[in-house]
């Protein structure tokens, strides 16, 4: 079955990627901040926003033009010098907002416009129309975040989860656990399948590239790059784990995203449960979702999980609209030894404490939409980004062409006029999954994954 991407990728000529380019952010929230400390070193970058005190702190943290106005106002625009913009990104809090702001945008400047939404109705409406609104590319901040939560969901113990390559392959990161057979042994003793590559060690603020002789320790975070049944032998051994694929899943709340994350399960042949305490919400959440059992009741109460058997579930998703609920139904649910526990996050500096308090998955929506806009600004060359640890390392996929310094010559030759900071973790050809070795000769059309740290990734691109 199809299932409708939370982006847009138009098939139009959009100034990104040409060099620095001036791009305004309207919304200095969580999204925008981010974005902004992303983008600030790379671009020229022009900030509104309506709080005094958020552009101040701006002005004086990044080099940006901060700019103290409502986005919808014309002349808040012109002061920004808007007809000189390349690219426009609506991520105020409000959907509406952000449509008004690119409509607007339009009528007095030739940019390219983005806008951040977070219901699926209004992602819905300009997909069928992608000349609605005034907006050239729309992100859905429930839909990224449903489809976060499904990549995750059949993997234990993985902490971030993406494919590449048409799903040819698969990246995951893990923390081992001290209990994990993982910890104290070099990499070369662990026996990983052929079809898997260790690229890198996350080791407190440090980014390692290992070798066969790097010793694993306790709360290593490691990033596999490989087939998909390669990374999932990875994710069961990590994590002590031999249960099949997730089967029983349990839902948290049907509210936009408890909704987006039920009906994606349910496009993946999946037979979802639901629990919502809300009597209306339970009943359009029952009407509307054919292939899932919503149950009416208190997803945190000891006894309905009892008569419910929650104890049954492979995974508990926390979908409540309130992060201090879902952080108690995951801790509740964790009790009766549910597979796995995921959590959604609204708050980021609240991710830390789930961790400590034993969730095993975190997934932020605003986390999610500023990857996701911060992937677009550089989506060419690159096929995909995914950032990792808070965007201290990038996986990419890049199409080798015949003037690619890596085309036509062995990995162990042509590596050495890369930066430090790369590995290549896997190559796509023609639809076959080839693992790169020092004597691989990369060839034209192929694709390759690479793990980059963030600091040299401009470099990287320039030079491949």
């Amino acid at each position: 079955m199809t299932v409708t991407d939370a982006t847009f990728r138009p098939s139009l000529d959009y100034p990104l990627n040409e060099g620095s380019m001036r791009i305004t952010i309207i919304g200095a929230g969580e999204v925008g901040r981010t974005i902004v400390a992303t983008l600030a070193d790379l671009h020229e970058v022009v900030v509104i926003d309506r709080d005094e005190q958020i552009v101040e702190e701006l002005t004086y943290a990044y080099d940006v033009l901060a700019i103290h106005g409502d986005g919808r106002d014309v002349e808040t625009l012109r002061e920004a010098e808007i007809d000189r913009a390349d690219l426009v990104i609506a991520c105020t809090d409000d959907d509406d907002v952000n449509t008004v702001i690119c409509a607007t945008v339009t009528m007095i400047s030739d940019a390219f416009t983005v806008a951040r939404v977070r219901h699926r109705t209004l992602f819905e409406t300009w997909n069928d129309r992608p000349d609605a609104f005034g907006v050239d590319f729309m992100i859905c901040t429930n839909s990224l975040t449903a489809e976060a939560v499904l990549r995750i969901s059949g993997l234990p113990a993985a902490l971030e989860v993406d494919t590449f390559a048409n799903g040819l392959v698969r990246m995951a990161a893990f923390e081992i656990a001290a209990q994990s057979p993982f910890v104290d042994r070099p990499v070369r003793e662990i026996d990983l399948d052929e079809s898997v590559t260790i690229a890198a060690i996350f080791r407190d603020d440090e980014v390692v590239l290992p070798t066969g002789e790097t010793v694993l320790r306790s709360t290593d975070r490691i990033v596999v790059i490989g087939s998909a049944s390669g990374v999932t032998n990875v994710a069961n051994r990590i994590s002590l784990s031999s249960r099949s694929p997730t089967d029983e899943v349990v839902i948290a709340g049907a509210s936009e995203i408890g909704f987006r994350i039920a009906r994606l399960f349910e496009e993946h042949d999946y037979h979802p449960q639901v629990i919502e305490p809300d009597p209306d919400l339970a009943r359009t959440a029952a009407e509307a979702l054919p292939r899932t059992t919503v149950l009416e009741g208190d997803p945190a109460d000891i006894e309905f999980l009892e008569r419910e058997h929650i104890e049954d579930a492979d995974i508990v998703i926390a979908a409540l609209p309130d992060d201090e609920r879902n952080l108690l139904v995951s801790l509740v649910t964790r009790q009766f030894g549910v597979g796995e526990t995921i959590a959604i996050v609204e708050d980021s500096e609240y991710t830390e404490l789930f961790g400590t308090a034993g969730v095993d998955v975190t997934v932020n929506p605003r986390e999610e939409t500023a990857e996701e806009i911060i992937r677009f600004t550089r989506l060419i060359p690159t096929e995909k980004i995914v950032l990792l640890d808070r965007e201290r390392a990038e996986v990419v996929e890049i199409v080798i062409t015949e003037e690619s310094i890596l085309a036509d010559s062995e990995i162990r030759d042509s590596m050495s006029s890369l930066p430090d900071g790369v590995i290549i973790g896997a190559i796509a050809r023609t639809g076959e999954l080839v693992m790169p070795r020092g004597t691989t000769v990369i060839r034209p059309g192929d694709h390759v994954i690479l793990f980059v740290d963030t600091d040299i990734l401009e470099e990287v691109i320039e030079v491949i």
